[in-house]
Formats: structure tokens, sequence, C-alpha cells
């Protein structure tokens, strides 16, 4: 293995946020925020260099740590899937920057501020640590990168100091803890058994040894408890609820592809003729648990903000619907192609249009004074590029044309239909209909009457955030456009096809009853008597009862044991698989 022509840029690409915390913390004050500009400005230069660099260096950037090759060094990577997600994850900090400009700027005649002080810096090493979790090509650097990610974001939820934030806090710390236990116990099975934890020699060394499979099953739900996944969601709705809008951008948006994108490289890279059809299914399976308990439980919330923390839960459901659809049967292994891709271009539509969607309720919040859904009656006209954010990212949260996620779903469909796996065409759209149930319900009361007349703005809403939100939102709409251009994309249907607005129909009616029918209380215009009435007699108690379910899901004791369950079943299907 030698270096690349442009592998220092991949140094770069890590060490500049890094430097840019040092300088915020060294300059203090004021200084932090502008010291953050210059640092995302020369970032996102930086990832844009990257992704220039990578034809003339094969498709591959590497840089040699020392100039050392594994085994006995580290070597930085950067292939296509890296390739992909560094400038993504670019653009959403960079408009998650100019949101937060009007949240945390330091008061005038104040010489330092905590809170904008914290978040500046951290924001930087959020950005420094999943880049160092894209290029890392050694599976306990990667686990290093991950604990600084999880460092890093563990202090934005608690930024106003409260009990109740610092105990959600704390929460999602234990928890990310107990999942790096479990990563690391398999990482030390694997060093033991190959000698080294370098990915790509691992890739080539890697056999189904019962050692190697039980090590792939810790580390898979070490990182699954990290990513938030269902079951293991303990700690992603408090760690929301009481963050800072901004704050709830970047850990649903950005923080938890870092664990996710090391189970995509730990089975794709390192063990893809390791893992099993049945232990993909299981994966699969918890993520379509998350997007039925997810959506559900989202549909029942009185919070806007909590609405979309449940969302959240559910969008991580639909990252693991792929595995098993990757699967090669004939091949016995996971085989990169349309699967992976449709996955990959969910994570990045997921990234834009989730965050945009938290900075729109955070909008919505301090212009209101309050996020409760029941009563957000004229806010579209009170707030209308807020609410057009909202929707933007409603529609490409559901998939429809011509969103990023309406092309990862054609592409998950289509290799759902040849592998022979319906269901999980039926999971797709399901979650369809689900996420467009919650959507729908807000924007109905939206775009409702104010009961006591005209809304005004309890406080003055920054336009420069609300274009940011709407530019990320818009982003993720537009990613579709791509089916329109060359391959991969080029099998997929037209977005702008009559067919696919019809099914975009069909779905947005789908979840205008769903709404109806598991909501609180009933959107506005909505029929109140006769059979919608009876419908909800039965779907309101079986909503209630997921909601539930889920409180009790999130109890310490049950969430411990999900997570020794989780692996235990991951062993097995591991063991039991070959």
């Amino acid at each position: 293995m030698t270096a690349t022509p442009g592998g220092l840029l991949l140094v770069a690409a890590v060490l500049v946020p890094f430097v840019g915390v040092l300088a915020g913390f060294a300059l203090g004050g004021r200084n932090a925020q502008r010291v953050a500009a210059v640092t995302i400005l020369a970032g996102a230069a930086i990832a844009a260099a990257i992704v220039a660099a990578a034809p003339d260096s094969g498709g591959t950037l590497v840089y040699l740590l020392g100039g050392w090759p594994p085994p006995l060094g580290i070597a930085l990577r950067a292939d296509a899937l890296s390739l992909v997600m560094i400038p993504a994850i670019a653009v959403v900090i960079l408009g998650i920057g100019v949101y937060a400009r009007a949240d945390f700027a330091t008061p005038e005649g104040v010489r330092e501020a905590r809170a904008p002080l914290v978040f500046w810096t951290l924001l930087l090493a959020i950005w420094g640590a999943l880049n160092l979790v894209f290029v890392a090509g050694e599976a306990f650097f990667e686990q290093v990168a991950l604990e600084l990610l999880t460092f890093a974001a563990v202090p934005l939820v608690s930024l106003d100091g409260k009990a109740e934030t610092l105990r959600a806090a704390l929460r999602y710390l234990l928890y990310a803890l107990s999942g790096s236990i479990f990563y690391l116990l398999g990482a030390v099975l694997v060093y033991g058994t190959y000698g080294t934890l370098d990915i790509a020699l691992l890739g080539e060394r890697a056999d189904p040894d019962p050692a190697t499979l039980v090590a792939a099953a810790l580390m898979t739900v070490g990182l699954a408890a990290k990513t938030a996944l269902f079951p293991l969601h303990l700690w992603l709705p408090p760690a929301h609820a009481g963050a800072p809008p901004a704050a709830s951008a970047v850990l649903s948006g950005l923080v938890v592809k870092g664990s996710w994108f090391l189970v995509v490289r730990l089975w794709f890279d390192v063990l893809p003729g390791v893992v099993t059809a049945p232990s993909a299914e299981l994966l699969a399976a918890l993520g379509a648990g998350a997007i039925l308990v997810g959506n559900v439980v989202a549909l029942r919330q009185e919070r806007l903000k909590l609405l979309v923390a449940y969302s959240t839960v559910a969008q991580i459901g639909y990252l693991f619907l792929m595995f098993p659809l990757a699967f090669d049967a004939g091949a016995a292994a996971l085989a990169r192609g349309g699967a992976l891709a449709g996955g990959t271009l969910q994570a990045i539509s997921h990234a834009l249009a989730k965050a945009a969607m938290f900075m729109a309720a955070g909008l919505v919040y301090r212009g209101l004074g309050h996020d409760r859904i029941a009563e957000l009656g004229g806010v579209a006209r009170a707030l209308p590029l807020t609410v057009l954010t909202f929707a933007v990212a409603g529609l490409a949260l559901m998939g429809l044309p011509p969103s990023g996620a309406f092309a990862a779903k054609k592409l998950l469909l289509d290799a759902a239909g040849m592998s022979g796996r319906w269901w999980w065409e039926t999971v797709l759209d399901v979650g369809g209909l689900l996420t467009a149930s919650y959507v729908v319900l807000v924007l109905a009361h939206a775009l409702a009457r104010p009961a006591g007349g005209a809304v005004e703005p309890a406080k003055p809403v920054s336009r420069l955030s609300e274009l940011a939100a709407l530019a990320l939102a818009l982003g993720s709409l537009a990613l579709g456009f791509a089916a329109l251009g060359p391959a991969p994309f080029d099998a997929l249907p037209k977005p702008l096809a009559a067919k696919e607005f019809g099914a975009a129909l069909v779905t947005l009616t789908g979840g205008a009853v769903l709404a109806v029918a598991l909501g609180r209380k009933l959107p506005p215009l909505a029929a109140g008597g006769g059979l919608a009435a009876a419908v909800r007699r039965v779907t309101v108690p079986a909503g209630a009862a997921f909601v539930r379910a889920d409180g009790v899901l999130r109890q310490w004791p049950v969430a411990a044991l999900a997570l020794m369950l989780a692996a235990i079943a991951f062993a097995a299907t591991m063991l039991l698989g070959r």
C-alpha cells in the first residue's frame, strides 16, 4: 500500500476542525464564533478538494501516518463511501453554522458567554471526529474517533445546564459507553485472532470461525446502541427533548451517522463473507421495528420537537434495511451494489432533511414561545418560510419525488425485488405512509385558522436562519434529480413522471387517513363523527399502547437487558446461520 497524491488532504480534513477547536478555546469570547466561521469555510473547501482529487488517485485517497504501511503503521483512506459522506456532512455543518448564528451569538456588552463558546467549539470537534470516522482505516482508530464524537456530542445535550438535560446527557453518555464496551470486546477478539485491526487486511484475512462471528455480533450491537437503533434507543428522545434546536440538528443529522457508517464499514469491508443472511435479516428487522414504533409514537406526541425526535428513531431504521438486500445468496456474502447505494443516499438525504426539520421546529418554538402541535394554528401565516421548510423536509423524508429518499427507496425496492424479499418492499411502503401521517398532522394544524385571531411571533425570527434551514431541506429534495443523470441512477424511474406523482398522492392520502386514525387529536378539518369516530375507538388505544411500550423499553433495566439479548441474538444468527 502506498500513499496517493491527494492523501494529505485527508489529514487536513481531520486536523483543521480540531485546530479550530484549540483556537476557539485559546481566543475565547466572541472570537470563538469567528474562528468557527473561518474553520467551516476552510473545511468545506478541503471537502471539495478531496472530491476533486479522487479521480487522479484512482478513486481512493490514501495517506500513511509516519510513512509506515499497515500492519506496522496506520493508513487514512477515503474510498467511494467516504468521498460521498465527507462533502455531505460539510454541507450540513455549513447550514447548521449559518442557522446557529442567531441562537449562539455572544450578547453585546458581554466579553464571553458559556453557551456560545461551548457550542462553536463542540460543533467543530464533532466535525473533526466525523471526518476521522470516515477516513480511519483501522478498527481501533475508528473506535477512538467514535469516542471523540461521543464526548463532543454529549455536552450539546445539556447546554442550558438544567437538571433534566444533565440527566439526559448522562443517559446518553452511559449508554453510548455501554455500546463502546461491546465494540471493544469484539475488537479484542479480532486482534487476538488475526494480529491486526487494519480494515483492508482484515477484509482479506477474516474467516467465519466462531471467534470472528462472536466479534462481529458484539461490534454490531455496540454500534447499534450508539446509533440508537430500536430497541436500543434509550438515550435519543430525552437527549433531543431539552437540547437546543441546532444541537438536535447536529445529533440527529450528523452524530448518529458516525456509528452507522462503522456498521457499514464492518459488514461490507471487513466481514462481507463472514456475516450471515439470518444476521442481516435480524438487523433489518430491528430497523423495521424502529420504523413502526418510531413513527406511531411520533404521531402521538404533543410537542413538535419530540415528534421530530421520534421521527429520527424511525428514520434510523431505514438505514439498516439495506443489509439483507445487499446479501448475495450465491456467494454467501454481502455485495456492493444498488442496496448499498440506496442506503448511503438515504443517510445523506436524512442528514439534510432531519437537520432542516429540527431547525424548523426550533424556529417555531422561538417565534411562538411554545411548540405544542395542537396550538400551531396560524403559524403558517406568521412564519411561512419555516412551515415551508418543515413541509419540504417532510416530503423528503417520505421518499416522495424528487427527493433523495425517493431515489434511495427505488434502489432498495429494486434490490428487494431482485432478491425476492418482498416483505422489505412492504416495510418501505408502509414506512412512507407512516411518515406522511405525522407530516400531514403537523401541517394541518399549522395551516388551520388560529382560535384567537391572527398569530404574531412572540420573538423575532432570523430570516438568515430560516433560509439556512430551507436550503438544507431543498438540498434533500433536490438529491432525487440525480435520477435524471448518469449511472448508477439511470435505471431509476424519472422522479417527475406522472406515475410517481400518482404514487405520491396515494402516500399523502394514506398518511392523512393514518393521522386521523392514530393522532392524539383529530387534525383540523377532519370529520369527527361516524366512521372516523368508530375507527378511532380502536386505533387510538392501539397508538397509546405503542407509547406505553416505548416507555417500558426506555427504562434502564429493560434497555440494558435489550442490549445483552441483542448481542446473544446476533451471535446466535451468526453461529447458527453457517
